[in-house]
């Protein structure tokens, strides 16, 4: 482990590069999840301004940049968290072009939240594999910086594990960290930091059963950056794992579990009724994941990460009505 591409001083420069710039988001204990034996813990990165962690790694990224590249602009290839964590970072910083490419069937309030932390959209490719390919070749014409969503970049993956750093001090007494699976950048950057901190701290990472990619991964031997998914609630755990992410985690990473789209929509509906938190269907995976397999999961004090809110409001009313 000593030879790796990303290690736990990427997470300690992030931390001191943003700490700044976003929110050191609460740890807040849950009302109903826990038992005589268990307590659970909500960290809210819904609470960040863009609602989602992912404004961690991207700000990491253009804070790293030089003067030159910055001047170029930025840009990357999303329609969802990870553009608007873009567009809001390079206005925060002051880099005045900021690209974010898009399907062309991307609904118009994702388009219209990016405008709003004023990125630039473009339409490119019919689907998100053809946006990134066409993306690509859009922004090395343009001499542009690109900024990685998940696939390998260290400066990203460090960015999301300062999520860690914040739970271990606001409760030292966490001995479980559960989070969830889309590209696998917030897992191992979370996993490679709590371990380091914390040795013996059991990390536990989940995927919808619609899209088990990493699971797949390991259990085929197999590197998937790109995964078939069958329709989901979590658009943003769909697709494939990123490169860095497939070394690294299964090495830091204690368990690996999947959790059913029924049960991901009651924990949706569960956390606006009960726990009286609006979050994304995506994050709730580690709900479901207690709902389903808390005994497998265990711990006494358990750390759920909740990496964003950014949810359709007509989605989060059917979930609502369907599961009251």
């Amino acid at each position: 482990m000593t030879n790796e591409k990303f290690c736990y001083n990427d997470v300690l420069e992030a931390h001191r590069r943003i700490r700044d710039y976003v929110v050191e988001t609460p740890l807040e204990e849950s009302f109903y999840l826990g038992t005589d034996r268990r307590r659970y813990f909500f960290k809210l990165e819904s609470f960040q301004r863009v609602k989602s962690f992912k404004i961690r790694g991207a700000l990491n990224k253009m804070l790293s940049l030089s003067e030159e590249e910055r001047s170029k602009g930025v840009a990357t290839v999303s329609s969802g968290n990870h553009g608007s964590a873009v567009s809001y970072g390079a206005s925060l910083l002051g880099i005045k072009k900021a690209i974010v490419i898009v399907p062309e069937n991307t609904p118009q309030s994702k388009i219209d939240r990016i405008g709003y932390f004023g990125g630039e959209v473009v339409k490119l490719g019919r689907d998100y594999d053809e946006a990134h390919n066409l993306g690509n070749l859009y922004i090395e014409k343009n001499g542009m910086t690109y900024i990685d969503a998940y696939y390998d970049d260290p400066k990203i993956y460090g960015g999301q594990g300062t999520i860690a750093i914040e739970i271990l001090k606001q409760n030292p007494n966490i001995d479980t960290i559960v989070v969830p699976i889309g590209g696998g950048g917030l897992i191992t950057g979370v996993a490679v930091a709590a371990k380091a901190i914390k040795p013996n701290v059991k990390v536990v990472g989940v995927q919808t059963e619609a899209c088990p990619a990493m699971i797949k991964s390991y259990e085929d031997d197999t590197f998937y950056s790109d995964y078939p998914s069958e329709k989901s609630l979590c658009d943003a755990l769909i697709g494939g794992i990123g490169a860095l992410s497939y070394e690294m985690a299964i090495n830091y990473v204690d368990d690996f579990l999947s959790v059913s789209e029924e049960t991901i929509g009651k924990a949706v509906s569960f956390m606006a009724k009960q726990e009286k938190y609006i979050v994304e269907a995506g994050s709730c995976t580690t709900v479901a994941a207690i709902m389903e397999q808390g005994d497998r999961i265990g711990g006494k004090e358990i750390a759920l990460v909740l990496s964003g809110g950014n949810i359709d409001g007509e989605l989060l009313k059917d979930l609502i009505c369907r599961y009251p």
